[in-house]
C-alpha cells in the first residue's frame, strides 16, 4: 500500500469530523468512508485500515444506535439509564413526614395541618344566625364560604355604600343599647353577607363603628364609619333590631334594601313601651324589694321606695339640664341615704342601713359591668376598658353622693350600725318574692318587651334560690355562690335567646339584680365615713369581687351553652390562639 493511499482515509476522516453535526441528534454516528467503517462497528478491526483521528471512537467502545425519531436534548429530560421514579413506599408509623394513623381529611387533629389546607367548616342553615356569622367572622377572609346566592341584591349587584350605611346604622342601635362588641360585629357581618358582601370586615369600639369591603384583591376597598354619641336603655328596640337582622339573614325571606331602611326607621321612631311615671314607680319598687332582701320591713320598704323615686326625679332633672351622668348618679344616690340618716336621727326604730342599701340597688350599673367583662373575655380589650372605666365613674359618683350624706349624718350624731342590715335566713319565702319583684321592676326600667318580663322574673327568683341555698344554708363563700347563681342566669338567658332567636341581654341583665353587691358597697362607704378606712376598703374590695363574679358567671354560663349543650351550635368557634406570656 502506497503512502498516498495510506493518507487518504485520514484526510477524508478529518474532513468528515469538521462537518457540522446533524440537527436530528447529538448521538448520531459520524459518517466515515468505507475503509474506516470497521473501526466504528465493534471489536472486529480491519487490519488494512487504522484510525488515527482524535474524533474517532476508541477501540472496544460500541457506537450508540441512532434512533429513528429525534431525541430531546432539554435539561429537564431524564438522563439515559434513569427510569421514571416510582411512588415512595409508605414510611413506618412515627416518621416525621407521615401523618398520624388516626388522621382523616374531615376530622384532622387540632395540631396537624393537612397539606391541602384546613378542612372546610360545614355550616347548616338550621342553626341561629348568631352562631353561623360568629363562626365565619372568626375565620380568615380567604377561608369563609361564599354565599350561595344573593336574594336581596338589586339588579346589577347591591349598592355597596348603601349596604355599608345600613350595616352601620344597625350596629349603632345595638351598641347604644348595651350589646356586647362581639355580638355587634356578628350582626354587622350578617347584614353585609345577606346582601352579598362576603369580603367585609366590621370593627367595633366603644364609640366608633367601622366596616370595610373589598370585592377582590385587585379592587379598591370601600370603608365607612359611624360614631356612637348617645346611649339609651331600650331592650324592646334591641329585640326589634335582632328580628330585622334575623329576617335579613334568612335565605327564605326576601327583604329589599329599601324595606330594610323602612323597618329600621320605624324602629327608631317607636316610643318606649313604658312611660316616665312607670319608670319612676319601678325604681321605687326595686329599691323597696332590695331593702326586703337585706332584712328590712314594711316601713323600710316604703322609705327606700320614696328615696329611690326622689333620686330618680332628681336625675331626670339633671339630665334635662345637660349635666353629665356622673353628676346624675351622685344626685340620685343622695335621697335614699338622706332618708336613712334622717330616720336614724329621729330615733325611728327602722334599719336605716337597709333603706340606704335598697337605694343603692337601683343605681348600681350591673348592665354596663356585665357588658364590659364580656367584651374583655371575648378579646375586645379596648371596648372592655372603656366600659369598665365608665362603670368606675358611675360607681365613684354613687360613692360620692352617699359619702357626703353619711359624713354629715355622722357629724349630726346618727348612730348607724354596720351590722343592722345583715341578711337572715329566717324569711326565705319573703326574700324569694322580693327577688322576683326586684327582677320584674328591673326589667321595666330596661324597657323590655312584655313577653320577656315573666321569664326574667322567674330567672331572677331561681338565681336568688341558688344563692341562698349555697351561701345562707350551705355556708359557702358569697363570691362562689354569686358566681354559680350568675352562671345559671347566663345559661338560661342563652338558651332562651337560642329558642327565640333574639339577644340574651333581656333574659340575663334584669335577673342578676338580686345578686348585685349593694350591702357590701354600703358597709364599705359607712366604714370610710366613720374613719375606719381599712375596714371600708376591705368591704369595697368584696363588692368589686362580687361584681366580677356576676359578670364572669353570666359569660361562663353563655359559653357553656355553646360548648356543651350544642343547642344550635355551628361546631367549635375559632378563638385566638395564644401561648402563655405572649
Amino acid at each position: 500500500m502506497t503512502d498516498a493511499e495510506d493518507r487518504k482515509p485520514q484526510s477524508d476522516e478529518a474532513r468528515s469530523a469538521f462537518k457540522p453535526p446533524s440537527t436530528s441528534s447529538v448521538t448520531q454516528v459520524i459518517p466515515v468512508p468505507k475503509t474506516a467503517a470497521a473501526t466504528q462497528t465493534g471489536p472486529a478491526v480491519d487490519n488494512e485500515s487504522s484510525t488515527t483521528s482524535e474524533f474517532a471512537l476508541p477501540e472496544g467502545l460500541a457506537a450508540p444506535k441512532a434512533g429513528s425519531e429525534s431525541e430531546t436534548t432539554s435539561e429537564f429530560a431524564l438522563p439515559n439509564g434513569l427510569g421514571v421514579p416510582e411512588p415512595p413506599v409508605a414510611e413506618p408509623e412515627g416518621s416525621a413526614f407521615t401523618p398520624p394513623s388516626t388522621y382523616t381529611a374531615r376530622q384532622a387533629p387540632a395540631a396537624f395541618t393537612p397539606p391541602n389546607g384546613t378542612p372546610a367548616v360545614s355550616l347548616t342553615k338550621d342553626i341561629p344566625w348568631q352562631d353561623r356569622m360568629r363562626t365565619m367572622l372568626r375565620m380568615p377572609a380567604t377561608e369563609r364560604p361564599a354565599p350561595e346566592h344573593v336574594q336581596k341584591a338589586e339588579e346589577g349587584g347591591p349598592a355597596v355604600p348603601r349596604v355599608l350605611d345600613l350595616t352601620l346604622r344597625i350596629g349603632e342601635l345595638l351598641l347604644a343599647g348595651g350589646e356586647g362588641a362581639e355580638d355587634v360585629e356578628t350582626a354587622m357581618f350578617a347584614v353585609c353577607r345577606s346582601y352579598g358582601l362576603d369580603r367585609c370586615e366590621p370593627n367595633v369600639t366603644f364609640t366608633l363603628l367601622s366596616v370595610s369591603y373589598q370585592p377582590s384583591l385587585v379592587d379598591d376597598p370601600v370603608s365607612a364609619t359611624r360614631v356612637v354619641r348617645r346611649r339609651g336603655t331600650d331592650y324592646t328596640r334591641l329585640a326589634a333590631v335582632y328580628r330585622l337582622v334575623d329576617d335579613l339573614s334568612d335565605p327564605e325571606t326576601h327583604v329589599s334594601l329599601e324595606e330594610a331602611y323602612r323597618r329600621l326607621a320605624e324602629i327608631r321612631r317607636n316610643r318606649h313601651p313604658y312611660p316616665g311615671w312607670a319608670l319612676t314607680g319601678a325604681a321605687g319598687l326595686l329599691a323597696g324589694a332590695a331593702s326586703l332582701l337585706v332584712g328590712g320591713g314594711l316601713l323600710v320598704f316604703a322609705a327606700a321606695a320614696v328615696g329611690a323615686m326622689l333620686g330618680d326625679r332628681l336625675a331626670w332633672l339633671c339630665a334635662g339640664r345637660g349635666l353629665p351622668e356622673f353628676y346624675q348618679f351622685t344626685v340620685a344616690a343622695m335621697p335614699p341615704a338622706a332618708i336613712g340618716v334622717a330616720l336614724t336621727v329621729a330615733d325611728v326604730d327602722v334599719k336605716a342601713s337597709a333603706v340606704i342599701t335598697g337605694g343603692l340597688f337601683a343605681l348600681l350599673p350591673g348592665r354596663a359591668l356585665v357588658a364590659g367583662v364580656q367584651d374583655g373575655l371575648t378579646g375586645f380589650y379596648i371596648t372592655a376598658s372603656a366600659r369598665l372605666l365608665e362603670v368606675m365613674y358611675f360607681f365613684v359618683g354613687i360613692v360620692t353622693g352617699v359619702l357626703l350624706v353619711l359624713y354629715f349624718g355622722v357629724k349630726l350624731g346618727a348612730q348607724l350600725n354596720p351590722d343592722a342590715a345583715l341578711i337572715g335566713s329566717e324569711r326565705p319565702v319573703l326574700q324569694i318574692v322580693a327577688s322576683m319583684l326586684l327582677s320584674l321592676t328591673f326589667a321595666v326600667l330596661l324597657q323590655q318587651e312584655r313577653s320577656t318580663v315573666l321569664w326574667v322574673t322567674l330567672n331572677g327568683g331561681v338565681a336568688w334560690v341558688v344563692y341562698g341555698a349555697m351561701h345562707l344554708v350551705g355556708d359557702i363563700s358569697p363570691v362562689a355562690s354569686t358566681a354559680v347563681a350568675a352562671g345559671l342566669v347566663g345559661l338560661f338567658g342563652q338558651l332562651m335567646s337560642r329558642y327565640r332567636f333574639v339577644s340574651a341581654l333581656p333574659y340575663t341583665t334584669a335577673a342578676i339584680g338580686p345578686l348585685l353587691p349593694g350591702s357590701a358597697t354600703y358597709f364599705g362607704l359607712l366604714a370610710i365615713a366613720q374613719n375606719n378606712v381599712d375596714k371600708g376598703l376591705v368591704s369595697l374590695a368584696k363588692a368589686v369581687s362580687l361584681a366580677m363574679a356576676i359578670a364572669i358567671g353570666v359569660n361562663l354560663g353563655s359559653e357553656i351553652s355553646r360548648l356543651f349543650l350544642r343547642i344550635g351550635s355551628a361546631g367549635k368557634r375559632r378563638a385566638a390562639k395564644r401561648t402563655r406570656g405572649f
